[in-house]
């Protein structure tokens, strides 16, 4: 069965054609974005001034798009347009664009499993950047460098301290299944793959046995997870199940009654970053990405309480054992497991996303 962004990409793909197609340059940037000469770095900053603003198409809010951007051009002199969007709405907008010639966008920052689907539609490429040393080896895809991830956003347990005390917060997935915590818990409502790549850690039967379980404990749902993160620190949700540290750790610092604290397996989604194979702007969008994977680009998202997929930059919102949600999860099996979750926490209404 055709998983919900294969039809997505598929109805954008059919729209678009209707429109007519451009004559874009089969062989795209590929040489661009792979050369390593020694005179890279002189040649890459004169070619992007040379190149003019660079096109950004990103899900990154505009408050901390602004903030990236600013400190770009400080360092290069070369500006940035941001276009933020919902995630589905930059794959639309991406796939619309390629089939109509018109290629606008230069880079891609969006969540990976969107990053995989224009993968998939050949709308990215492969390049290079001395970056790539110093990430983790969770921002990699399996078998490509067309992508990789830029920011992760970890699920750990978020808790009022108020409600909760340090030494009665869960250690384990089964601990959550005690008697004292029913009417005491929130999932956001949206998590599908997160219950996806914890059920298929357990064993799938396990998994789906064990969120019965979960279920049958009827924890309150909640849309958003930053709405849901400041209802922690309200003392309307004593614990967050599927809380994003990040959003945890910048109500805490803040001085709200919260803590957060990651449960074995602990697992994350990946935002990525990647160049349009037809970028009309290809020197400007490679020294765009290097920055946003540099070290300076890393420490400017860790300023904004974001978790740099950098290991040279150092955080307290990664320093547990972690894995990456597959992004094959969504892209092949998202109507499968969008049915177990509508069913499970739902009620059978569809999962309702705007991300």
């Amino acid at each position: 069965m055709m998983g919900i962004f294969g039809r997505l990409l598929l109805l954008c793909a059919l729209a678009a054609c209707a429109g007519g197609a451009g004559a874009a340059d089969p062989r795209g940037n590929r040489e661009i974005y792979l050369y390593q000469g020694a005179d890279r770095e002189a040649r890459l900053v004169e070619r992007a001034k040379q190149e003019g603003p660079v096109v950004l198409y990103s899900t990154m809010t505009v408050q901390d798009g602004r903030v990236l951007a600013a400190a770009f051009e400080r360092k290069y002199g070369v500006k940035v347009t941001h276009w933020r969007g919902s995630a589905e709405k930059i794959v639309q907008r991406t796939l619309a664009e390629s089939r109509a010639g018109r290629n606008e966008v230069d880079v891609i920052e969006t969540s990976a499993h969107r990053m995989e689907a224009l993968y998939r539609e050949k709308l990215l490429e492969d390049f290079h950047t001395p970056a790539f040393d110093e990430l983790s080896p969770a921002a990699f895809p399996r078998s490509h460098r067309q992508y990789v991830a830029d920011r992760f956003a970890f699920f750990v347990l978020g808790y009022n301290t108020n409600l909760v005390k340090p030494e009665e917060v869960p250690s384990s997935y089964e601990d959550l299944l005690h008697p004292k915590w029913v009417g005491r818990l929130a999932i956001e409502s949206t998590d599908v793959l997160w219950f996806a790549a914890l059920a298929k850690a357990m064993g799938e039967g396990k998994g789906l046995a064990y969120f019965r379980r979960l279920a049958a404990m009827k924890p309150m749902i909640r849309s958003g997870h930053i709405l849901a993160a400041q209802l922690v620190a309200s003392g309307e949700i004593p614990m967050l199940v599927t809380a994003y540290n990040n959003n945890i750790e910048t109500l805490k610092q803040s001085g709200a009654p919260v803590a957060w604290k990651p449960i074995p397996p602990v697992f994350g989604q990946a935002s990525a970053i990647g160049l349009a194979r037809h970028s009309r702007r290809p020197h400007a969008a490679l020294l765009f990405t290097e920055f946003v994977l540099s070290r300076d680009g890393q420490e400017v998202l860790k300023g904004v309480n974001r978790v740099p997929a950098s290991l040279a930059v150092d955080s307290p919102l990664n320093k547990f054992p972690h894995q990456m949600i597959d992004p094959a999860i969504a892209l092949d099996e998202g109507d499968k497991w969008d049915k177990s979750w509508s069913n499970l926490f739902l009620g059978g209404k569809p999962v309702e996303r705007d991300e």
